[in-house]
């Protein structure tokens, strides 16, 4: 039987691309809903995206930051985007954003929500300290890509999906383990490091196609990559 408590860092490239996706949430929170009334448990911890990089650019107009600035500044982001979800799911969710996920809160809700954590990393490593706080082996990176390809594939037009990687490999194929605000990888090398000790599997798939994350959550084929 399938694992039916579920951690997923949300991106923040679904919840806001350009301005709120008001569709997309409204249709995020319905497939919640229905996944809940079938017994599972989510922690959902949302990023910052684009959003969260627009702030950080407008800053270094003004001033010249440090990376600990624009970092508490990304992760102000991803708490207003964690607040959002939140309030949406209603009574589902627990009332409080979590703002530590070495420290979760016991509940009888079925949804809890986070955003980022500290700086020095994305909401990528808070998801993965959370998986681990609940006992949870996987990760469910949602995001705006159907895989984590060989090369950039807005560079390669050959560029290859990877459906299976080691993390061995994947940290070889993004070799920089330097964590830079605003940085726009699969999945944070911080994150993927710690993911790696915990020895836990994160899976990156397309946020849009709930119909394939519902195969993902049941133990279905789906479509996305695999890195453990």
């Amino acid at each position: 039987m399938e694992n039916k408590k579920i951690v997923m860092s949300l991106g923040g490239s679904l919840i806001v691309p350009d301005s709120i996706d008001t569709n997309f949430v409204k249709t995020f929170v319905s497939f919640i809903k229905e996944y809940v009334e079938k017994g599972y448990t989510f922690m959902l911890i949302t990023g910052g995206g684009k959003l969260a990089r627009t702030y950080g650019d407008a800053l270094k107009e003004i001033i010249s930051p440090n990376n600990t600035e624009i970092d508490w500044l990304g992760i102000s982001i991803t708490r207003a985007n964690a607040e959002f979800v939140k309030i949406c799911l209603g009574d589902l969710a627990y009332e409080k954003v979590i703002l530590d996920p070495d420290s979760i809160p016991e509940t009888k809700k079925p949804v809890l929500v986070g955003g980022g954590w500290k700086p020095g990393n994305s909401s990528d490593l808070a998801a993965v300290h959370a998986a681990k706080s609940l006992g949870a082996k996987r990760v469910i990176n949602l995001t705006n890509i159907d895989f984590v390809y060989d090369s950039d594939p807005n560079k390669n037009p050959n560029a290859k999906p990877i459906e299976n990687i080691s993390w061995l490999d994947f940290l070889l194929l993004f070799p920089d383990n330097n964590w830079i605000p605003g940085s726009n990888r699969p999945f944070d090398p911080i994150a993927s490091c710690e993911a790696k000790n915990n020895e836990q599997e994160v899976v990156i798939l397309n946020g849009r196609d709930l119909e394939n994350l519902g195969n993902c959550l049941e133990g279905k084929t789906f479509k996305g990559t695999i890195i453990k």
